[in-house]
Parts: C-alpha cells; sequence; structure tokens
C-alpha cells in the first residue's frame, strides 16, 4: 500500500510538472515537431524527424537534419523560440497560445512565432513594443498553465 500511495503522489508531480512546461509541446514535440534551425537556415518552417531529436528543456526537439540538430546542441539558446515557443503576441498581453508554424518572424536574431497569420500581422505591425511587453511577461507566466 505504502509503495502504492508513492507511485501515486510520484505520478501526479510528474503530471503536473510537464503540464506547465515552459516550451510549447504536443504528442509532436517541442514547437510542434518543426526544426527551429530551419527557420533560420532555410527561411521557412520545415518539420522534423524524429529519427534525429535531442532531448532540451525536459522536452523532445526535432530535426531536419543531424547537422541542425547539431547546430542547436550547440547553442540551444540562439535558435530556440522565444516565450517557449508559444505565441509572442499572446505573451504580450499576458497569456500562452499555441502557435502556428506558418506565423514566425526573426526579430534581432530570435524567433518569434504567432498564433496564425493574422495575428502575426497585429504582431508585426507594433512589433518592438510587444517584444517589450511580453518580455516583461514571460518570467511569470511561463510556468502557468495554457489557456
Amino acid at each position: 500500500m505504502k509503495t502504492l500511495l508513492s507511485t501515486l503522489v510520484l505520478l501526479v508531480l510528474t503530471i503536473s510538472a510537464s503540464a506547465q512546461s515552459e516550451v510549447f509541446a504536443t504528442q509532436e514535440g517541442a514547437i510542434n515537431g518543426y526544426d527551429p534551425v530551419a527557420y533560420f537556415t532555410e527561411s521557412k518552417p520545415i518539420i522534423g524527424n524524429k529519427e534525429i531529436s535531442l532531448i532540451w528543456k525536459e522536452e523532445i526537439w526535432y530535426f531536419s537534419s543531424t547537422e541542425n540538430r547539431d547546430t542547436f546542441k550547440a547553442n540551444p539558446e540562439k535558435y530556440e523560440p522565444q516565450f517557449g515557443g508559444y505565441c509572442a503576441y499572446g505573451m504580450s498581453r499576458g497569456y500562452k497560445a499555441k502557435t502556428d508554424a506558418d506565423a514566425w518572424t526573426i526579430a534581432d536574431g530570435k524567433l518569434y512565432l504567432n498564433y496564425n497569420l493574422e495575428v502575426k500581422k497585429i504582431w508585426s505591425e507594433k512589433q518592438n513594443d510587444l517584444i517589450d511587453k511580453a518580455n516583461k511577461t514571460w518570467p511569470s507566466v511561463k510556468n502557468s498553465l495554457m489557456k
């Protein structure tokens, strides 16, 4: 009975920790399974290969090539999307939202993802102000659950 109770407590803690991940992840992996390096090198979203992966920030990241995986591994902070891959516009408004791989921007060498192309358009109009707001919001929101 004591072992069963210990196992249940561990399971609840594990589920709770993964539900509060600071990285937007789905069953397809971090950032929906897209290769974060490809946004920089190919200037477009490319779905990662499940055979070419690594674990970082407790999530599985997929890559379209071993070169991209190795590039990410050498400097993940350079290639990871800002705000854990959650919608940058949503973050500027104080909440986490999922993203569309086609709604992306690189600004000042950083990758920003948005909810969809319409939100990206709004984001682009006031991008610098919204980046400042999102940067201020992220520390208090990053461990919250996505609504």
